[in-house]
């Protein structure tokens, strides 16, 4: 989808300009937008919303033709619910709604005049980014595997954001290339979670993370496993060691900030395939367990997404990627690992092994001297029992610096439409993750178990600040609508975004 921002006043009109379809928002109490005023000398919108053909109600929509002084060949009217305060979710429905007649079309073209300025809380920024965002949504294929792919999806192809003023053209053009950005980084994690697994492997990434430096610049490493045995990362290769693929840890550096200036570091979880190992997983739904490198892909789609504005900070992405398969060379409950810091591992459980790979990646991290540690991943399925499928789990220490943090990414979350919420964390929860054997068991005692494995992945962190999110119920979608949602990418790069 091409997107394009034009200023419409009173000396080039809504009205006189020509497209295919211009589409205005009405209300619940049958009153009409700015915009829809300014399609109404006929007062053929007008009667339409009077008759009741349409209700205002938001999601409702009405195609008018050949409107008396609109050039627009059509005149889309979409309901936006009350005009006092337009919600997100009203904002985002009626945007939904008026894609879904776009693309039943004849016409290639459309210009879109919502009153973004009218929804409560958020500013024209946050409604241009929604409206790509979800535009671009539409467009997304799951079909790169079929041999007969889907036809070309008909209907409009471009679409022009209608502003009031030639400077909020100014101010939008910046603010459209993000959002274009967002879109792009959310389509390429969309992608890698849906790829089978045989097709996505850990060299898979590793050569997806190459393509992306070729492309934007950045700086790669890629280590292999006698580099990894040479980092004595130990809890990595226990879970890496069951699988005939190769590991690989990916290394990219986008220093777009001042060269003195600590980088914040993404990390994020790289399961390609998770049968959970000796622990092995229930067949039904194991296919899902492709989606087990959200984490990793969602660092990919971010830094596709900061390559792509040329974003002026230092970000460096750190990706632990490998398979957690069985074999007689995979890792036994009762195993005692040694992880990259020193401290030994009791494997109680080898389906908890993305904290075995995340805790060696963390630990590498130290040596950039971050400003601040965020890892990604598709953790525990018991934070999907706390938050369902609509927010992520945020977690980290609690003090000054983390609390800030903290914020930071809530913030960033709310901004973006892409939330998450703060879990607690403490010497309690640690408690549960002792062993007679070991510094640390790898799944702590029964209760609470996002919040012990994300107390795990702390006692690897304590050189800087961090934070952990966990995306299992976020990154993607089971059901008929199965597929990848490239969730947190909306989140991290608003997040880095307002650090700059």
């Amino acid at each position: 989808m091409d997107f394009s921002i034009k200023a419409f006043d009173t000396k080039n009109t809504l009205a006189a300009a020509k497209a295919g379809v211009v589409a205005v928002a009405v209300f619940e109490n049958k009153k009409l937008s700015q915009a829809a005023k300014a399609l109404d000398a006929s007062g053929e919108i007008t009667a339409a919303v009077k008759s009741g053909d349409i209700s205002g109600k938001a999601g409702s929509t009405l195609l008018l033709r050949g409107v008396g002084g609109v050039a627009a060949a059509r005149v889309l009217l979409v309901g936006m619910g009350t005009d006092e305060a337009v919600s997100d979710k009203s904002y985002t429905t009626a945007v939904g709604a008026a894609l879904k007649v776009f693309g039943t079309l004849g016409s290639q073209d459309a210009i879109i005049a919502f009153p973004v300025a009218d929804v409560k809380e958020r500013d024209i920024n946050w409604a241009v980014r929604a409206l790509v965002i979800a535009a671009n949504e539409t467009e997304h294929r799951t079909d790169s595997q079929k041999s007969k792919k889907e036809p070309a999806p008909a209907g409009v192809r471009k679409i022009v954001i209608a502003a009031d003023a030639a400077n909020a053209v100014t101010q939008l053009k910046p603010v459209l290339a993000q959002a274009v950005a967002i879109s792009n980084g959310m389509a390429l994690t969309k992608e890698l979670g849906n790829l089978s697994p045989n097709v996505c492997t850990p060299t898979y990434l590793a050569n997806t993370a190459r393509q992306l430096a070729t492309e934007y610049g950045f700086d790669i490493e890629v280590l292999e496993r006698k580099q990894l045995e040479a980092l004595k990362m130990g809890s990595f290769l226990s879970v890496a060691k069951g699988s005939d693929e190769a590991p690989k840890f990916i290394v990219l550096k986008h220093m777009g900030g001042n060269k003195k200036d600590a980088p914040v570091v993404l990390v994020g979880k790289g399961i390609t395939f998770d049968t959970g190992g000796i622990s092995l997983k229930p067949g039904p739904n194991m296919d899902e367990m492709k989606y087990d490198m959200c984490g990793a892909g969602s660092v990919l789609g971010t830094f596709r997404a900061i390559g792509e504005m040329g974003l002026k900070l230092n970000v460096i992405g750190i990706v632990a990627a490998c398979e957690n398969m069985p074999s007689g060379r995979a890792s036994k409950p009762g195993d005692i690992v040694t992880s990259m810091n020193g401290l030994t591992i009791e494997i109680l459980n080898t389906d908890a092994e993305g904290r075995l790979i995340l805790c060696d990646a963390l630990t590498y991290a130290e040596r950039f001297k971050p400003a601040a540690v965020v890892d990604v991943a598709t953790l525990t399925g018991a934070c999907i029992v706390a938050l369902g499928h609509h927010t992520s789990g945020l977690f980290t220490r609690h003090d000054d610096a983390h609390d800030a943090l903290a914020q930071e990414l809530l913030d960033a979350g709310k901004q973006a439409g892409d939330v998450a919420w703060r879990f607690p964390l403490g010497e309690n929860y640690n408690e549960q993750l002792k062993s007679n054997f070991a510094d640390l068991a790898n799944i702590g005692t029964p209760g609470a178990a996002s919040i012990t494995a994300a107390c795990f992945l702390e006692n690897f962190t304590r050189k800087y600040t961090w934070a952990h999110l966990d995306i299992a119920g976020t990154a993607w979608k089971s059901g008929a609508n199965k597929g990848a949602t490239g969730r947190p990418v909306p989140l991290l790069t608003t997040f880095l975004m307002n650090r700059v």
